[in-house]
């Protein structure tokens, strides 16, 4: 491999600053969060950005209700959760079905690999399939230079299609917790 290609790609752990530079590309002014561990790179660069109004959500849910009124008032927005939050969101993402609104959402996942609470296992493991159900489109990454792409593929899908989508990112790429467990 040529070594300028080397050099000019971005380091393995950067993948949240190419995220925030990906939600730049795509013009997305509303950003929905649940704060958590695994997006808070991301979470501090949105919230930085003077052109980014990042909305702390109480449950996931709101999330949905306010990226459906962004749109409605011409903006472009994303949620960011964890995979746990996923299960508050089912009856709420019907509504982005029945008036096709575009919904992309980039999920950090819990209970995937490595991980130390059990009580996280049961939503990580259903998160796919409970998101499919649902009718999003979804597409996951689990090495660190496959978010991006992946990122790009699924916003792109959902304002191409009307539709939710998701980006589940794998606990590899974002490292298990541990608490002090080994």
């Amino acid at each position: 491999m040529d070594r300028q290609v080397m050099e000019s790609r971005p380091a393995a752990a950067d993948w949240p600053d190419g995220l925030y530079e990906l939600l730049k590309t795509h013009r997305i002014r509303q950003v929905a969060v649940v704060p958590d561990a695994g997006h808070a790179r991301l979470i501090r660069r949105c919230l930085a950005d003077n052109g980014m109004r990042v909305v702390s959500l109480t449950t996931e849910e709101e999330g949905i209700a306010l990226l459906q009124g962004a749109w409605l008032g011409g903006d472009k927005g994303v949620l960011l959760m964890q995979s746990s939050g996923v299960g508050n969101c089912v009856n709420m993402l019907s509504l982005a079905i029945t008036h096709r609104t575009p919904m992309p959402m980039i999920v950090t996942m819990r209970g995937d690999f490595g991980e130390f609470n059990p009580a996280q296992v049961p939503m990580g493991s259903a998160t796919q399939a409970v998101l499919e159900a649902m009718g999003a489109l979804v597409r996951r990454a689990d090495r660190p230079e496959d978010v991006v792409p992946t990122a790009d593929a699924t916003i792109r899908l959902a304002f191409n299609t009307f539709r939710p989508t998701a980006t589940l990112i794998g606990q590899r790429v974002i490292g298990a917790k541990t608490f002090g467990k080994d």
